[in-house]
């Protein structure tokens, strides 16, 4: 059983053959080409957060692989009426072949993954969002036509963008830089993780600093869901210096990708010309959540040893 509960869980041959089979299902899906994969299965997804991404995503993906996605937002279970974890990831697990789950504290996930018997899918919580970043290092690749030896640069807060980026990016060949101010750096063990990796990791304060030859710059919001109260304070922290503006990408390496997961705030965290000049980029990485997510359903979901299945077996070997 795999479940994708954070990047640091995936080895680098995974997240490629993950990215891989992404490749192959966008091809076949704009070619006509079915591939009902998980037909007979049903995704359980559970929605402590908002979204539009995720959810038209995971639904549609979901469908097109032949399965069945059941919205469950919190107001619907008896977790959001003090139900434990442990007792709904028992009791889902009975119902449903795999849990994607949006949320707040990364535990939860973990506590799914622990006491479920089912594949748990990590669709966004405070500390990571890996489903995001895959499509992010599938569109930098259909773009770049590779990862290794590229430099992405994150300007802003260091929250779960930036966790998943610095992980993603690096395990696949990649350097990366983020300019974040003091007091918003990201927590001690992805810097600790990224160490590892000697110069091709580094965190400073200065966005010129960082965005310096960059190929990918990646922006987010200043102030996350669930972090609404903070706004005016952390507006005041990251205005007129954390932006991805035209100066900014000037110091950048010729044919610089601009990114950001969404939804953007213009004017804040990126000028609206630099969104608008590369907003076929944008849009692109946010088609390829679809992409990406029906390739990690794929990959948890389905048995390589089904011989029920025998092409999506060779696809994915």
């Amino acid at each position: 059983m795999k479940h994708l509960l954070k990047l640091e869980d995936w080895s680098t041959e995974e997240i490629t053959r993950t990215l891989n089979l992404a490749d192959q299902l966008k091809y076949e899906q704009k070619h006509g080409i079915a591939h009902k994969l998980l037909e007979g299965k049903t995704l359980g997804m559970i929605f402590e957060k908002s979204s539009t991404r995720t959810r038209v995503s995971f639904e549609v993906g979901m469908t097109q692989l032949g399965g069945y996605p059941l919205f469950l937002s919190s107001n619907d279970l008896q977790i959001g009426r003090g139900e434990p974890v442990e007792d709904t990831a028992r009791v889902l697990s009975r119902f449903v072949d795999a849990i994607m789950i949006r949320t707040f504290a990364q535990s939860e996930v973990e506590a799914l993954a622990q006491y479920g018997s089912i594949p748990i899918i990590n669709g966004l919580t405070d500390y990571c969002h890996p489903c995001q970043v895959l499509a992010d290092l599938m569109t930098i690749r259909e773009c770049k036509g590779k990862l290794e030896g590229l430099k992405m640069c994150f300007i802003g807060d260091g929250n779960n963008m930036l966790n998943s980026l610095a992980v993603g990016a690096l395990k696949t060949g990649m350097s990366f830089s983020a300019a974040c101010p003091d007091g918003y750096f990201p927590p001690e063990h992805i810097m600790e993780f990224g160490k590892q990796f000697g110069d091709k990791f580094e965190i400073v304060n200065d966005p010129m600093e960082a965005a310096k030859n960059a190929d990918v710059i990646y922006t987010d919001v200043w102030a996350s869901m669930g972090q609404e109260e903070e706004k005016k304070a952390r507006e005041a922290v990251f205005a007129g210096v954390y932006q991805v503006n035209k100066a900014l990408m000037a110091v950048t390496n010729d044919e610089c990708m601009v990114l950001h997961c969404l939804p953007a705030h213009r004017g804040e965290e990126i000028t609206a010309e630099v969104f608008e000049e590369h907003a076929d980029e944008i849009f692109e990485e946010a088609e390829n959540r679809l992409h990406a997510q029906k390739a990690v359903l794929v990959e948890c979901l389905l048995d390589r040893k089904d011989a029920a299945a025998p092409d999506a077996v060779s696809r994915m070997s």
